[in-house]
């Protein structure tokens, strides 16, 4: 008969580095302890999955996974800020707005910083976030409404395609600089797309247009994210 015991230190470590590691591994996701707060760090990258699965070959993020976790680090007391990483083709339209909708609803910190690409839909989840940055090799598409499958050659769809439309130009005016009759100009731009309207926009240029906050990087972001943790908790602002 062996006696029960607790598990060491060094053990606990490991347990937490394996949770750790896998939490990365399934979520594309890290919490990190510093001075400042707890952060827990969340990628959106490849397409935004909807209720459709997407191939075998794409990389995802599916909603059903990231709805219920934003709502989880909303209520966790462990949690004291968020740092949205994005790197991501767009997808799913009302997925994506779901996902946006419940990081603008957040009271938590929250910084968003497009790394790559935040295409599409990815623009309005890029400017859900209190404050976005972008670094300057980061690319943004914005184009009209698209839709695959089956599509009934009536005015009841195209009224459907406005006012869908209409909900994501409502959205990303309400959230960044941009007013959304320039934001509408810039989904049907003719001339910035080889085959297709709409415009392609870099991470200088998106800030300048006002979609996106401010241009930076990691270490730009995590400062902006102290400063919102050090602000909530009543402390000096992090230089």
């Amino acid at each position: 008969m062996t006696e029960n015991t607790k598990p060491t230190e060094p053990e606990k470590e490991k347990d937490g580095g394996n949770e750790t590691a896998q939490s990365i591994l399934d979520f594309g996701s890290a919490m990190t302890r510093t001075p400042h707060g707890n952060v827990y760090c969340l990628t959106i990258i490849g397409q935004i999955e909807g209720h459709t699965t997407a191939g075998n070959s794409a990389k995802t993020t599916k909603y059903e996974h990231v709805l219920p976790l934003l709502a989880k680090l909303e209520e966790s007391d462990e949690v004291d800020g968020v740092l949205f990483l994005l790197n991501t083709v767009g997808g799913d339209v009302e997925a994506g707005l779901a996902i946006a909708e419940l990081i603008a609803g957040m009271t938590k910190p929250t910084v968003s910083i497009v790394l790559g690409g935040s295409h599409s839909i990815g623009v309005p989840l890029a400017v859900a976030a209190k404050r976005s940055f972008a670094v300057p090799s980061a690319a943004m598409t914005v184009h009209p409404v698209r839709m695959s499958g089956t599509v009934i050659a009536a005015p009841q769809t195209y009224n459907y395609f406005q006012r869908l439309q209409d909900r994501i130009v409502a959205f990303v005016s309400g959230h960044s600089q941009i007013s959304a009759e320039n934001f509408q100009a810039l989904m049907l731009k003719k001339d910035d797309m080889a085959a297709d309207v709409g415009s392609v926009l870099y991470g200088e240029e998106a800030v300048r247009l006002g979609i996106i906050d401010t241009v930076g990087g990691l270490s730009d972001g995590l400062a902006c994210l102290y400063r919102q943790i050090g602000e909530q908790k009543g402390k000096p602002a992090a230089q």
